[in-house]
């Protein structure tokens, strides 16, 4: 592969190249990228620099699969864009990835989440570096609070990094208006998402409507559809082709957050990285603990409602207790119905593909896999070895 210029917003990058491995090309450029920024961090403190830019950069750098990166390249490939319009991409790719590390920061921070990639949170682990250093008083209370300002400050770092470089970045004339709004928007809805999370645990919604629209704000939209969209723009496609992509990626987007969701409570830890029933302990509103009351509702099942209010929002839920919430989950046909869900919403988002008659067949069948892949149903939810399995 032709190396990646980091430094260079409008240096030539060959795109058949990447097509051979994308998610390695938005490493290289991520490398190069936050390479720069570290180094503008040091300048100003070194301090600084090492508890939080460094931080930043092996959070972004050490773990993730590249998604919202390949999806760029891929709505960049199937709308007939090439070598003029890829270090853009890659570029973009790398802007999203900041993006998402200051969303996963922030989430961990509002959810108190001690656990992140199989490792400690990024407010854990400065707390721990610190620990009774931090601050007068109760230590413990002041290292917990020191870890979770940190941790918003790194968030924070993460999100103005990620906006530089598309400000940074020679987007094609053609384009540049489409991206800048897309990106806008784009932030404006994830930052939508994570507020409606908050107020449906403030307010106990119990709502499956609400629950869906939180999921594509929160994750969906910027996860697949708006990363696809980034990419056609960039491409100069036309109305049909961003059309397609547009509805492709909402469908794939909301099956891999419903996926997600279902992970989060039958899915193995050691696969996850994160215990398995945070989203119960913390009382979130899911699609799918939403479906499981509604159903229990409806048919008057008044030992699963209880179940379902004693767990939701109990932060000292033993593995016993978590293990009579999937028999609900289960019981409910709330399980199935997800995966059901997911499944439909997967098959209904590589059918709009055919509406990319002019696509490289390459890169339409590399964009199907990865629709697929990143909906989750190409296979059955994996699961622990947890009680109420089907």
């Amino acid at each position: 592969m032709r190396p990646v210029r980091a430094g260079d917003p409008h240096g030539a990058v060959e795109a058949r190249a990447v097509d051979a491995d994308v998610t390695g090309a938005v490493e290289q450029m991520l490398d190069g990228v936050l390479g720069e920024r570290l180094a503008d961090a040091a300048a100003a403190d070194a301090l600084f620099a090492r508890d939080i830019a460094e931080r930043v950069a092996r959070f972004t750098l050490g773990g993730g699969k590249r998604l919202r990166g390949r999806f760029v390249w891929w709505g960049l490939r199937v709308c007939g864009g090439g070598d003029e319009a890829a270090g853009a991409a890659l570029r973009l790719a790398a802007a999203l990835e900041l993006l998402q590390t200051c969303a996963l920061v922030h989430d961990d921070v509002m959810d108190g989440a001690e656990l992140r990639r199989g490792g400690p949170a990024l407010h854990a682990e400065v707390r721990t570096q610190y620990g009774r250093r931090a601050g007068t008083g109760d230590g413990a209370r002041s290292a917990a609070a020191f870890g979770r300002s940190a941790a918003i400050l790194a968030g924070d770092l993460a999100l103005a990094w990620s906006d530089d470089i598309v400000l940074d970045t020679g987007v094609p004339g053609h384009a540049r208006s489409a991206v800048h709004a897309l990106w806008r928007t784009m932030r404006t809805e994830m930052v939508a998402g994570q507020y409606l999370d908050l107020h449906a645990q403030a307010t106990v919604s119990h709502s499956p409507a609400r629950a869906l629209h939180t999921a594509r704000l929160k994750s969906a939209r910027y996860s697949v559809e708006r990363p696809l969209l980034l990419g056609a723009a960039l491409a100069g496609a036309d109305d049909r082709a961003t059309g397609a992509l547009r509805a492709a990626g909402r469908c794939a987007g909301l099956a891999f957050q419903l996926h997600d969701d279902l992970l989060g409570v039958f899915g193995d830890p050691a696969e996850t990285g994160k215990p398995s029933g945070d989203d119960i302990r913390e009382g979130k509103l899911t699609y799918l603990t939403a479906v499981a009351r509604a159903r229990a509702e409806a048919t008057g099942d008044h030992a699963a409602l209880g179940t379902l209010d004693a767990a939701l929002g109990a932060p000292d839920l033993t593995a016993a207790d978590m293990d009579r919430v999937r028999e609900v989950l289960v019981s409910t046909g709330a399980r199935a119905a997800l995966e059901d869900k997911v499944a439909l919403l997967a098959d209904r988002s590589t059918a709009h593909l055919a509406d990319l008659h002019d696509a490289a067949p390459s890169a339409l069948r590399s964009l199907h896999a990865l629709l697929r892949a990143t909906s989750g149903a190409s296979t059955r939810t994996p699961v622990a070895a947890h009680g109420g399995e089907r």
